[in-house]
């Protein structure tokens, strides 16, 4: 072969390993792209959650009770429930106070421990279109209402604090009730300052 045609396919190699090398870099920076366009969209899409999920929790009552206090009440225990003509009513609490409950208290004529936190959730009701017989559930959920028991904030009220979160479903946001210091449900609870100012017992299940 003559030295002519020799350089003739040495060029085509080099230039194949060219154009095989730039195919793979091409490939390379579309793929870093579609990763990172990826994680945006993602990154986008927690930020929104937690700023959902964030927007009641930087709510503050008027007493200066924070509703990130009770950061998680959604999944805990049912403690107890209640119902008015108009409203029903279901009584959540967190570990500490659900395992004091089960200890006895405060049956056993000992208090709640501190940063014990019971949350009572309200809606409104309307008979069920669906069951075979008559009963009423649950229709729009109206209101949080919240204790937590700190007795170095709260001496002049037996250690508890109280503060009221209302919702509103049309705009599907959560407000700090402007009639809730942090005495706000000490005038109903001191009935039942013997039972360490808490109404519901824990239901039997």
């Amino acid at each position: 072969m003559s030295e002519p045609a020799k350089e003739s396919r040495a060029q085509a190699r080099q230039h194949q390993k060219r154009h095989a090398a730039a195919a793979r870099t091409r490939f390379a920076l579309f793929a870093i792209i579609a990763v990172a366009s990826l994680l945006t969209v993602l990154s986008g899409a927690v930020l929104y959650a937690q700023a959902g999920n964030n927007d009641k929790y930087s709510l503050i009552s008027p007493g200066g009770i924070a509703f990130s206090d009770f950061r998680g009440y959604e999944d805990w225990s049912v403690a107890s429930s209640a119902r008015t003509e108009a409203v029903l009513k279901v009584i959540v609490a967190n570990e500490k106070m659900i395992r004091a409950y089960k200890d006895g208290v405060p049956g056993n004529g000992r208090p709640f421990p501190e940063g014990s936190m019971i949350v009572k959730l309200q809606w409104s009701q309307e008979k069920s279109t669906e069951a075979t017989f008559d009963v009423d559930v649950p229709d729009a959920f109206q209101q949080a209402f919240v204790m937590e028991k700190n007795s170095r904030r709260f001496p002049a009220t037996g250690g508890w604090g109280y503060a009221v979160f209302n919702y509103d479903a049309a705009s599907n946001r959560f407000t700090a009730d402007p009639k809730s210091p942090a005495d706000c449900g000490n005038t109903c609870h001191v009935a039942v300052k013997a039972k360490d100012y808490i109404f519901h017992p824990y239901e039997k299940r």
